[in-house]
């Protein structure tokens, strides 16, 4: 075998050792459409690379790509070359935070310096936390340490978690906290299965579960698996991400 075909070979070894694809990297993935276009740029939509994006007046197009997020607005055609000159620094900091996997990271209203934690957000700041309030398909990156959320963390939160079988699991969020891990221990994260979350302060929502094999670390790639999975609350908390740049 050539040095080059050697070069090549090792590279492909290293990127799926990683979890992510070459094709993965040479591709932009659609996360938040709006204007006449929209039915042409759906939430989730793969671009190749060099793709033009084509637009029409009040088009507004976001899509991550491997030069960052960009916010694309109508009139006009835009070349995804990843050449684009953006601020990509604190933006691109913002997404790698959304995607990162770990331990539930302990939140609180308490002031921190000049900053207060909002005791109320739209959205939760990570992609692999469940919003209770919103339900749906939920990708799962971690079937054994799986995130709760929910938009108000004022005061202390009860609801109940159903399995398939009705069985219930009390679920507590102290107050401060919008996050609560899921109750692995007397209800397992199983791939396929809808549960039911309840609260007296909130409606009823359905949590259907997709188990992801292997979980990527780049942005590009999770929202793509995301996308393919059709756990579109997951891509919208991407799509809310700080862009790079607006054209």
């Amino acid at each position: 075998m050539s040095l080059a075909r050697r070069t090549l070979a090792a590279a492909v070894l290293i990127g799926a050792s990683f979890g992510w694809s070459v094709a993965a990297h040479a591709q932009a993935v659609v996360i938040r459409s709006t204007g006449p276009s929209a039915a042409a740029y759906p939430m989730g939509r793969k671009l190749p690379a060099g793709a033009a994006v084509t637009l029409k007046a009040g088009d507004q197009v976001t899509v991550i790509d491997q030069a960052g997020s960009r916010v694309l607005s109508g009139p006009g055609s835009f070349k995804l070359d990843n050449a684009v000159n953006r601020n990509a620094g604190a933006a691109n900091t913002a997404l790698a935070a959304l995607v990162a996997r770990g331990a539930a990271r302990t939140r609180t209203g308490a002031v921190r310096g000049d900053t207060e934690v909002p005791t109320e957000a739209v959205r939760p700041d990570n992609v692999w936390y469940v919003d209770v309030s919103r339900g749906g398909t939920v990708c799962i990156a971690d079937p054994a340490q799986v995130v709760l959320w929910r938009p108000n963390r004022a005061e202390t939160g009860n609801g109940t978690l159903y399995g398939a079988d009705n069985t219930p699991a009390e679920v507590t969020f102290r107050a401060g906290s919008a996050i609560k891990l899921w109750p692995v221990a007397t209800m397992p994260v199983v791939d396929g299965q809808t549960y039911r979350f309840t609260s007296p302060v909130g409606q009823t929502v359905k949590i259907t579960t997709r188990l992801l094999a292997d979980v990527p670390e780049d942005p590009v790639a999770v929202a793509g698996l995301l996308a393919e999975k059709g756990c579109s609350a997951q891509i919208d908390v991407l799509a809310n991400a700080p862009p790079a740049a607006a054209e």
